[in-house]
């Protein structure tokens, strides 16, 4: 199996407070680092031989608002938004056959929102990124949370994403 993550790192490219972008500096991960995090969870959640292809992107809060409210209705920032390309919870057999990567759709971040949330934790900012990246990859795959049981049940898995990367999250 090979993931190939396109990772854009709006963020990191933005006008930043001096104190921000030290912040961030400290915390950014590497595109290498994001392509083997990825290629791991897909193993574990896949268990396939498949290619997989999927774009993460780390933003703002004013990007992510846009989008937010462009695509959810919802004219606020939020942590994560994943835009899925399958309308099936995993890829069929048929897409399985193809030469091709399966295209799994994009993933955003606000580092914005993720700093915040961070620091209201108590862990580190990269920490968060994680997290909130394993939230977004696996609605990419298919799973959602419309109820609080199906929200334990992701929180769960996101659980088990880090634990093999040998990353503990704070739950206070």
């Amino acid at each position: 199996m090979q993931v190939e993550v396109s990772v854009q790192d709006c963020f990191f490219e933005s006008s930043l407070s001096d104190s921000n972008l030290a912040v961030y500096q400290d915390d950014r991960i590497a595109p290498e680092t994001w392509e083997n995090w990825f290629e791991c969870w897909l193993e574990i959640l896949s268990h396939t031989s498949a290619d997989y292809e999927l774009s993460l992107r780390l933003t703002n809060d004013a990007e992510i608002q846009a989008l937010n409210a462009q695509y959810r209705k919802q004219n606020k920032p939020t942590d994560v938004l994943a835009f899925a390309a399958l309308e099936v919870n995993c890829p069929q057999p048929i897409e399985m056959q193809s030469p091709q990567p399966v295209y799994l759709g994009d993933i955003v971040i606000s580092v914005d929102t993720a700093n915040r949330q961070a620091q209201q934790q108590g862990h580190h900012l990269q920490t968060e990124l994680v997290w909130l990246a394993t939230h977004g990859l696996l609605h990419l795959v298919g799973w959602d949370h419309p109820d609080e049981d199906s929200l334990i049940q992701m929180l769960d898995q996101q659980y088990i994403l880090l634990q093999a990367l040998g990353i503990t999250v704070n739950t206070t």
